[in-house]
């Protein structure tokens, strides 16, 4: 699934490029390496993340059919294969970072739909006559939810959630006057929002010291997101409070 949403995120990248004349095959190329790093980077972040584990189990590190991926991580690893490639080529970043801002809600939507085949990441139990109910068969609901049937679907909220954010984002990239690479922050802060909403109804959240490592990573996403954006945008915003 996350394959699928990237290619089908690559298709609505060419059609940016395209549109807004940017070069086609330099796009790809660094989307590309951007998806490898994305990947590396997910895989190692979730690793991290959950030392505990993985250092008595080492050999299930690269097992990344088992799962274990996290998009903090993937965007981390992104940036700097994105970047550095970018860098080597000479080719335009912060343009490219708007293109990214604008098809990864897209493709993490379709990505998240591996949750559901997965039966994982799902939220807390609801009655049978919740309006959005998640069956999950018993051999993946946690122990302490056993005799729950059904959950939240919260890789649904997300998925919708993200799509929401592409279409939005897609209607300001041919519009927006803010400066370039604008678009990128815009995704953070609107993705780390959401998922603000959603993480304190997952039951599978890796926590430290009971604090949900996922929470503390969207208010630094957050903020990171705001710093950029304010900063960039000086001139813009000063124009707007006149």
């Amino acid at each position: 699934m996350i394959a699928l949403g990237f290619l089908l995120a690559l298709q609505v990248a060419k059609r940016i490029a395209s549109k807004s004349g940017l070069n086609q095959e330099d796009l790809v190329s660094t989307l590309f390496f951007s998806f490898l790093g994305g990947i590396i980077g997910a895989r190692l972040y979730y690793v991290a993340i959950s030392l505990s584990y993985f250092s008595h189990h080492v050999n299930e590190i690269l097992a990344v059919w088992k799962g274990g991926m996290s998009i903090h991580g993937g965007v981390i690893g992104g940036l700097i294969f994105g970047g550095y490639y970018c860098y080597k080529k000479k080719l335009p970043l912060w343009q490219y970072l708007d293109v990214a801002g604008v098809i990864l809600p897209l493709g993490q939507g379709i990505g998240r739909w591996g949750n559901f085949f997965n039966q994982e990441a799902f939220g807390t139990p609801v009655s049978d006559s919740f309006p959005l109910k998640l069956y999950i068969e018993p051999a993946f609901r946690p122990l302490s939810y056993f005799a729950s049937a059904y959950f939240q679907p919260t890789f649904l909220y997300e998925s919708v959630w993200d799509i929401l954010i592409f279409f939005i984002l897609l209607g300001l990239f041919f519009q927006t006057k803010l400066k370039s690479g604008s678009l990128f922050f815009i995704y953070l802060i609107l993705y780390s929002y959401g998922r603000l909403l959603v993480e304190p109804i997952r039951t599978d959240s890796i926590t430290y010291n009971d604090f949900p490592i996922p929470i503390i990573a969207c208010y630094v996403t957050i903020t990171v997101g705001l710093a950029f954006l304010i900063a960039m945008n000086k001139q813009f915003l000063a124009k707007l409070k006149k």
